[in-house]
């Protein structure tokens, strides 16, 4: 399997991440972090449209009203992009504006927003957590001593759910209840490293994990049993997410991290920070929504 890669919109973010496709609308969000910014890419006509926010945009999801929910520094908020108005669910670890804030987060199979916190310092320490949303705004800690939260994805059934430090480094998979957001039987899923630290995460439909191998420009493809089959160099220096989406799924974007690069490599991978997509022979499946009404 090779995967051929185009640039689909050259943005050069400072850190892209977290790709969502809606499939309602054929369009693609993504954030830029670090210049708080959430963006959407129409894919049919091209046209890239942004927002801005008073904080860093760790991640966002879809909801069944079609509002998006959105993690700020230290918040969670609903987002209607009809008209601007922004609804807080609720604050998390604000207590530590100074040492954390959220990153990486998803919608699960339960309706509920994951979103995980990480060591904002240059030094990182195993303060983070992961933490569950609920429609109502109700915060669960899920998981504690982690340094860079990363990695949220679940397999099509919504049976099992992965989960990773990117300075663990390790993912790590649990036993998923899509109808009361349970986690059980707690696994190594894997340790990877030299292929590159697990950063943003994405399942295909036939159960297998694709993990963006971020100090190595590698997307790595983990088989159910957490064996690499498969780890694909990338045209960008430092990948952070991959996502399925178009018609049929079968389009893989991934977004990159320019912020910290180093010139000589960023002029041989100028797309770095831009959303770049190549042809998947797996199809994924269509993200889960917030259950906001």
């Amino acid at each position: 399997m090779t995967l051929n890669f185009t640039l689909i919109a050259d943005t050069k973010c400072r850190l892209g991440e977290g790709p969502v496709y809606d499939e309602r609308t054929d369009r693609l969000y993504f954030v830029d972090i670090l210049n708080c910014k959430v963006l959407a890419m129409e894919l049919a006509s091209g046209e890239l449209r942004s927002w801005s926010f008073e904080s860093e945009v760790g991640s966002l999801g879809l909801t069944v009203s079609g509002k998006l929910v959105v993690a700020l520094r230290h918040s969670v908020i609903l987002f209607d992009l009809a008209n601007g108005v922004r609804r807080e669910l609720c604050q998390i670890e604000a207590e530590l504006a100074e040492t954390t804030r959220l990153n990486d987060g998803k919608v699960g199979p339960d309706g509920a927003f994951w979103v995980g916190t990480m060591d904002d310092r240059p030094t990182k320490e195993g303060i983070g957590a992961l933490y569950r949303v609920d429609p109502s705004g109700k915060v669960e800690r899920k998981v504690e001593g982690v340094q860079i939260s990363n990695g949220l994805a679940w397999t099509a059934d919504g049976d099992f759910m992965f989960y990773a430090d990117s300075r663990g480094p390790w993912i790590d998979r649990w036993k998923f209840d899509r109808n009361t957001g349970a986690m059980s039987d707690r696994t190594r899923f894997a340790a990877p490293d030299a292929e590159g630290r697990p950063d943003g995460g994405s399942c295909d439909a036939e159960g297998f994990y694709w993990s963006a191998g971020v100090s190595a420009g590698t997307l790595n493809r983990f088989a159910p049993d957490g064996r690499l089959v498969e780890s694909h160099p990338v045209p960008v220096v430092a990948p952070t997410m991959p996502c399925f989406g178009g018609a049929d799924f079968r389009t893989i974007y991934l977004t990159s991290l320019r912020e910290g690069r180093a010139a000589d490599a960023l002029a041989k991978a100028p797309w770095t920070g831009s959303l770049i997509a190549a042809q998947s022979p797996v199809a994924g499946f269509p993200a889960w929504r917030f259950i906001d009404v």
